[in-house]
């Protein structure tokens, strides 16, 4: 494979993580927090949150819901039947890779 070939392969494969994603700042009476959204080719994707009211906010860690078709989804390895809680980054980061493998 020629050098052009093989770094466009590489890019194809690259999966998003963490750092991918874009956070919005939450600010209302009754929470605050940030949250993102990130969609795949695969038709998935996954909400990010981290507020006073989701599993792990007030610690500072994360709750993800995965999407299909911009709906949760929660008919899959990944989700377990429900939203997953208490992650950190690099937890976040694994869990946007099994999606993405969907």
């Amino acid at each position: 494979m020629n050098f052009y070939l093989t770094r466009a392969f590489i890019k194809t494969i690259k999966m998003k993580t963490f750092k991918d994603l874009e956070f919005d700042e939450l600010v209302s009476p009754l929470m605050s927090g940030k949250r993102a959204r990130i969609h795949f080719e695969n038709g998935f994707g996954a909400s990010i949150v981290s507020h006073t009211m989701s599993y792990g906010g007030k610690d500072g860690l994360y709750e993800l819901g995965v999407l299909f078709e911009n709906e949760l989804h929660y008919d899959n390895p990944v989700a377990q039947g429900d939203v997953r809680g208490y992650l950190t980054e690099e937890e976040v980061s694994e869990l946007l890779i099994e999606i993405q493998k969907l």
